[in-house]
């Protein structure tokens, strides 16, 4: 039984999945706490727990235009101020190695994006901040490579290890998620989530504007928590249409808990 704990979460694999959910990036603080608030409201009255997820800035965009942040510290000091009001855990992720020591002044969980899984001194960085480190799995590695990504963390002095499935390149505009790799890292010993949202992008638009599929959100994470994942990443914001950033890929915030409800349903008929 993998035991996960945070100083304001508590996880077993052998109670609820753990959900980790919030916008893409950080916009302002008045939708962030918004945000939060509705999701904490959710994720307290069906008893899962809840680490809220927000980007402090987006450093991985298609066009030079794009929107990538309001301002590091700006927005880390909502992320702080979001975990300190409703007293849950934060995520955040980082870019560089000399990120890290800043963003774990504001956040309980270190964020390693998918595109930079394998970069050494970043997870080594990550690591010797002392905060549970999530690693997104590369879309172009297979799940059993990512034990090298969990030794370098161990090999730290830090046991604190998520590691995020989030789809597998298929062809140059779409993802296809492979649900044997969710046991497979697993096995590594380590709480393994299914990101529900970015599995769905369709990234190298003509436009420069990544697309999704939002409307199988649903079935990726009913599969996911079917095969046992111990917990769900979703993006998820009031008006997707006009997030500032992965908007067509997100989950409308008014639809997420009809789907929280679904999934402990599935989650209770495996364990």
């Amino acid at each position: 039984m993998i035991n996960f704990e945070l100083e304001k979460l508590k996880y077993t694999t052998s109670g609820n999945f753990f959900l980790m959910a919030g916008p893409c990036a950080i916009e302002g603080e008045e939708i962030a706490l918004r945000i939060a608030e509705k999701l904490v409201t959710i994720t307290n009255k069906l008893e899962i727990p809840f680490i809220f997820k927000g980007s402090y800035r987006k450093a991985n965009r298609s066009k030079g235009d794009s929107f990538t942040g309001i301002g590091d510290e700006k927005a880390l000091k909502i992320l702080e101020k979001v975990g300190n009001t409703f007293g849950v855990p934060t995520v955040t992720d980082i870019h560089e190695s000399d990120e890290a020591a800043m963003a774990a002044a504001y956040v309980d969980v270190l964020q390693i994006p998918a595109f930079l899984c394998r970069q050494t001194d970043l997870l080594i960085a990550a690591a010797k901040t002392g905060k549970v480190v999530n690693v997104k799995k590369g879309q172009f590695l297979s799940a059993g490579s990512m034990k090298f990504a969990v030794e370098k963390i161990y090999d730290s002095g830090n046991k604190k290890v998520i590691l995020t499935d989030r789809g597998n390149t298929f062809g140059y505009q779409d993802l296809i998620v492979d649900y044997r790799g969710l046991p497979e890292m697993q096995g590594f010993g380590v709480p393994v989530v299914m990101d529900v949202t970015h599995s769905l992008q369709q990234p190298n638009q003509s436009s420069g504007v990544t697309g999704g599929k939002p409307q199988l959100i649903e079935t990726i994470a009913k599969a996911a928590i079917a095969v046992g994942a111990d917990g769900l990443f979703i993006e998820t914001h009031p008006d997707p249409a006009n997030a500032k950033s992965d908007g067509a890929n997100m989950l409308q915030i008014d639809l997420l808990e009809d789907l929280m409800v679904k999934l402990l349903r599935i989650r209770q008929a495996i364990i």
